[in-house]
């Protein structure tokens, strides 16, 4: 007995020394998370009936939830914020076009906690539920603070307040700034949705949001549906709808009130630019990633068509004068391959800097794989399909970023904030920017309309490392998982008698 009580504390031992809590992983998952982002939505505020974005927020959690949404421009500047109150188990549907044409948040009260604006349901009818009320214990949080001010939540926002918004949405100016987003005839930007613990006014641009307002529990899905798009290049009868599940960010650990001084595990955060200078990683999201594997398929008319939606880490954190810049981001590097395993580039990558602007792209975009300022053509290839590596490393900054160091992959010079000379092995800068892409392929075949939209395969996560330019290493790196190939299991390097077959462990530092 003795015996085999003291393996199994040595099993217990061993597990949770290898143990992160609360899954603590820079991969990113559709679960519940603390923060949802909706990279790009996209709203005709003129055409009656016209193209909108929806999003749906869900509490999964029985203990009430104050979701606080931001609307950003395609060039990264808050715009518009406002405090949804979610009961326990609570679900609410936001249109934009409502919000943008005529004030409309949640009719008709808005939500807040009140029976009035937020009933509470019953039990239910399956006998085995014991749960009160609507499975939580009223409008309570632990995390709350002692006033949420949450009663005169809006319904309605005032029209002063949506005419400026629709303003800067479509014109990219403000009263106060001349820059805030590019000029476009539908309002074009991305969301959004952290957990708070109080209904405020403050965006996640003010520093002090991160010590006063956000929480870290991860108690949020959400889901977003495109209606009536028209990927960039095509008309407006393209397909009727895509939808597909926000991005879902992790508090890492999760737990606590607002201002919690909890360190992280992770590398660096999402909000990472935005943070207090004492507590970089204050907000503990987790990172994305930059690197990226996304499906194609060019038909032509009468057969299936390939857009990007492409959401990216600007510069700066959010003032007037830091936001020209977001709206051309230059992209690290985007190799297209045909069918037939044939590669083409049309730009040199991000470190010829001498020799020829690089492909860039603003904070969120939509655009057709037949825009050969970004996607090489499929020069002499007949093929219609294939795929497309997208490194959008933007060549990082030091002054947006706890992490100093990219992590440093063999041969490679950690000179943070400097781009890489030619010939040299990677972007440089503290750590590679965060980027996420979402391909829609859709197409009117045989008089159906058909789309699916999803989200491109990750070649790597927040915690690995600026991948090296493939076309300017001269071959001492290939497109590949930024882990590499092969990679050795722990013990004895595997050879096939002369030759190691593999070298390392894991490319991808723990976080």
């Amino acid at each position: 007995m003795k015996t085999l009580l003291i393996a199994a504390l040595l099993v217990a031992t061993t597990a949770s020394a290898d143990t992160r809590d609360n899954d603590s992983t820079c991969d990113i998952k559709v679960g519940p998370a603390a923060t949802l982002l909706l990279p790009y939505f996209e709203v005709d505020l003129i055409t009656p009936g016209g193209q909108t974005t929806l999003f749906t927020i869900t509490n999964v959690s029985r203990y009430s939830q104050i979701a606080h949404v931001t609307l950003w421009t395609d060039a990264a500047f808050p715009v518009l914020d406002f405090n949804t109150f979610l009961t326990g188990y609570d679900v609410q549907g936001i249109n934009l076009k409502d919000i943008l044409t005529t004030g409309v948040v949640a009719p008709p009260n808005g939500t807040g906690p009140s029976t009035a604006k937020s009933p509470l349901g019953t039990a239910g009818t399956t006998p085995s539920l014991t749960l009160p009320a609507n499975g939580g214990p009223g409008y309570t949080n632990p995390n709350f603070k002692s006033a949420i001010d949450c009663d005169s939540l809006p319904g309605v926002i005032p029209p002063s307040v949506i005419t400026a918004v629709r303003t800067a949405l479509t014109t990219g100016r403000t009263p106060g700034c001349n820059f805030v987003g590019r000029a476009h005839a539908n309002a074009i930007g991305y969301v959004t949705i952290d957990v708070v613990g109080s209904c405020n006014s403050r965006t996640p641009a003010d520093p002090l949001y991160y010590t006063a307002d956000l929480l870290f529990d991860n108690v949020l899905i959400g889901d977003y549906q495109q209606v009536g798009p028209h990927p960039a290049g095509t008309v407006a009868t393209s397909f009727d709808a895509g939808a597909n599940p926000m991005v879902h960010l992790r508090a890492v650990p999760e737990g606590g009130s607002a201002g919690s001084n909890v360190p992280t595990e992770l590398p660096y955060t999402f909000y990472d630019r935005y943070t207090p200078p004492i507590n970089r990683a204050a907000d503990r999201r987790q990172p994305l990633p930059a690197t990226f594997a996304a499906r194609a398929i060019q038909g032509g008319a009468g057969a299936f068509a390939t857009n990007f939606t492409i959401w990216r880490e600007g510069f700066g954190t959010g003032a007037c004068s830091s936001l020209s810049v977001n709206s051309a981001i230059d992209i690290a590097e985007v190799v297209r391959f045909d069918e037939r395993e044939n590669s083409f580039i049309n730009f040199p990558p991000i470190s010829f800097l001498g020799c020829c602007p690089p492909p860039n792209l603003p904070a969120t975009s939509s655009t057709a794989m037949t825009d050969t300022t970004i996607f090489p053509p499929l020069t002499g290839s007949s093929d219609v399909g294939g795929w497309i590596y997208l490194n959008l490393n933007n060549g990082g900054s030091t002054s947006y970023s706890v992490t100093t160091d990219i992590g440093g992959q063999p041969g490679a010079t950690n000179r943070p904030g400097v781009l890489a000379p030619a010939g040299s092995s990677t972007t440089q800068g503290p750590r590679p920017s965060q980027n996420w892409v979402t391909i829609t392929i859709f197409g009117n075949v045989r008089d159906n309309r058909l789309s699916g939209e999803f989200d491109a395969a990750l070649l790597g996560n927040g915690c690995s490392p600026a991948a090296f330019l493939t076309t300017a290493n001269r071959g001492r790196s290939v497109i590949g998982p930024a882990g590499g190939v092969f990679i050795c299991p722990p013990g004895p390097t595997l050879t096939n008698g002369t030759t190691a077959l593999c070298t390392g462990t894991n490319g991808n530092p723990k976080p």
